[in-house]
C-alpha cells in the first residue's frame, strides 16, 4: 500500500546559497489537514499547498511545480550513506511518501491522495546550490545527480484536503514510457535520452522547449 507518511511546508529563512535572500526548503511535517489547490502562474509566491511558499519565484512554483513529492524510501538510502538523520521534508519536499515508486513515475501519471485530490506528474527535481547549501554534504549536486531519484513535481488536477496517513493510489497511466528517472538523467548526464522525453505530452511546455533547443544543437 502507498500513503502519505507526511505532508510538510516551509517559511521563508535567511540563506548565501541563493540567487534570492531567502529559502523555503526546509519544510516541516503539518498535523492535520492541508488544503491543495493549483496555484497562479510562475513568478507568484502561491504553491500548491496551503502554508507552504516560494522565494525564488524564477526557478520554482506554477502549475507544474504545485507540489514536490520525495519517496521516504529514497530519504532512507541516503540516511544510509551521509551516516545522518533524514526527517520528512528536509529535501523540500512537500509529500513524503512510502511504498509508492517515484522514480519510475510516469510523466502524466496521475495520483488520488485521500478522498478528492488528484496530483499528476510533471517534471523531476533538478539540483541546485540552494539545496547544496542547506545539506551541507561535500559535492551534493554532483552526488545527487549521479543517484538519479530526485523526486516529482505534481501538477493539481483536482483540490482537496489531504494528510499524513492518506492512502495513495495510481489513477492513471500515460501510453508513453517517459519516468522521472529517464527525464531526469536525460536532462542532466545522458543526453541521448532526449528525444524519448518529447513523447510525453505532460511534460511541462518550458522543460519541452529546452529540449528542442538542445536537440538542435547537439553537444
Amino acid at each position: 500500500m502507498a500513503y502519505l507518511l507526511s505532508v510538510n511546508v516551509g517559511t521563508p529563512a535567511p540563506t548565501d546559497h541563493s540567487d534570492v535572500p531567502t529559502t523555503s526548503i526546509d519544510k516541516r511535517p503539518v498535523a492535520g489537514p492541508v488544503e491543495i489547490s493549483a496555484p497562479g502562474p510562475r513568478g507568484t509566491a502561491a504553491t500548491g499547498v496551503a502554508g507552504d511558499t516560494v522565494c525564488d519565484l524564477n526557478h520554482h512554483g506554477g502549475p507544474d511545480q504545485a507540489v514536490y513529492a520525495y519517496a521516504r524510501e529514497d530519504l532512507a538510502w541516503w540516511a544510509g550513506e551521509l551516516g545522518r538523520e533524514l526527517p520528512g521534508g528536509i529535501f523540500g519536499e512537500n509529500l513524503t511518501t512510502s511504498g509508492l515508486d517515484v522514480t519510475g513515475a510516469l510523466i502524466g501519471e496521475r495520483w488520488r491522495i485521500g478522498d478528492d485530490v488528484v496530483l499528476e506528474v510533471s517534471a523531476p527535481r533538478i539540483p541546485c546550490r540552494t539545496f547544496a547549501g542547506w545539506l551541507e554534504e561535500p559535492a551534493w549536486v554532483k552526488r545527487f545527480t549521479a543517484r538519479a531519484a530526485p523526486g516529482a513535481y505534481l501538477r493539481v488536477v483536482h483540490p482537496g484536503r489531504i494528510q499524513a496517513g492518506n492512502e495513495v493510489h495510481v489513477v492513471r497511466s500515460p501510453a508513453h514510457d517517459v519516468t522521472i528517472g529517464v527525464a531526469f538523467r536525460a536532462l542532466t548526464i545522458e543526453s541521448e535520452l532526449l528525444p524519448r522525453l518529447l513523447a510525453a505530452a505532460e511534460l511541462p511546455e518550458r522543460t519541452k522547449e529546452k529540449v528542442r533547443a538542445r536537440l538542435r544543437t547537439p553537444g
